[in-house]
């Protein structure tokens, strides 16, 4: 289980939705609904900071909607009441290693618990729509010159995002942790081959609250719209650190195989394909962790073949 290597190409996003991005990441999403709304009136026009956010109960579903509504961003959902965005899901896994959570369709079902039907930036256009405020992913710098020139690695950053997925069940829908589907990964057989037998419960995932990374947006060409790089990874919520991911843990993951630590759990899982709701729920006045990694990868600081 490796890197996807992204095929770099002209983003098919519209510019408005790129713009959105760029002005969230700048002003950390304090509020990005008068910019977004800016933004797919006039792609190129300057825009402004975005001012201080209305407190939620001033949110509506009609308000945040509508401006979900102009960026055109299918398979996803505004829930108000849950301070949530709601995204159409699929079961992608279960059984086997993991390296993400979500990944988009088409990339990485093989090691991924559920398949989201929206595009990454999508995704993260609407996180801003309710104020989550991105950082980086993990990143690895070259710092000094010449002899005196080194590797250092920057921390994954960026605001709490708390994962759930909503399931239909007999009594309705209902809402469980992330938690709830991911189990420490352990040996079914030693190394002659025979069956190993476990006294104790596989480790239970430590924490459904993940950092909102942002990926990275790429200026390929110039005049031409940032390509968001976790559109073609697919890596929406990682487990690993890829660089590229929109949601991480915090910290650094190997992604060799010998260093996959988690895989599914499914006794609540659905069948493969059936339908769920990736819901996530920005935490709000937690201080979050937020830096300016983001800031940087989006001015160009981070190029695509970086962090390899």
């Amino acid at each position: 289980m490796r890197r996807h290597q992204a095929g770099y190409r002209e983003c098919p996003l519209s510019r408005s939705v790129f713009r959105a991005i760029d002005v969230g990441m700048k002003c950390f999403a304090k509020s990005i609904i008068p910019a977004l709304a800016f933004a797919c009136a006039s792609a190129y026009a300057e825009i402004p900071d975005a001012p201080d956010a209305p407190p939620p109960g001033e949110a509506t579903p009609k308000s945040l909607n509508e401006a979900l509504e102009k960026l055109n961003l299918p398979g996803i959902k505004i829930n108000v009441e849950e301070w949530s965005v709601d995204v159409d899901s699929t079961v992608a896994l279960r059984g086997g290693l993991l390296e993400l959570v979500a990944c988009m369709k088409d990339t990485k079902e093989h090691e991924s618990i559920i398949a989201v039907e929206a595009k990454a930036s999508h995704i993260h256009a609407a996180l801003l729509l309710l104020g989550a405020e991105p950082g980086n992913p993990a990143i690895r710098k070259i710092v000094g010159d010449g002899p005196d020139s080194r590797f250092i690695d920057k921390p994954p950053r960026g605001g709490k995002i708390d994962v759930y997925l909503v399931l239909d069940t007999d009594d309705g829908k209902k809402e469980y942790p992330v938690t709830e589907f991911i189990q420490q990964a352990r040996e079914d057989f030693d190394h002659t081959g025979n069956p190993v037998e476990h006294d104790d419960e596989p480790e239970s995932f430590p924490s459904h609250s993940f950092l909102f990374t942002g990926s990275v947006l790429v200026e390929r060409e110039e005049g031409q719209p940032r390509q968001y790089i976790a559109d073609y990874s697919g890596n929406v919520i990682s487990l690993v650190t890829f660089g590229d991911e929109m949601m991480s843990k915090p910290g650094f993951h190997d992604d060799s195989n010998y260093a996959l630590m988690w895989e599914v759990r499914n006794d609540k899982l659905p069948a493969l394909d059936e339908p769920v709701i990736l819901r996530l729920k920005p935490q709000r006045g937690d201080g979050a962790e937020v830096g300016t990694g983001g800031v940087e990868a989006a001015e160009g600081g981070l190029d695509a073949d970086d962090g390899e």
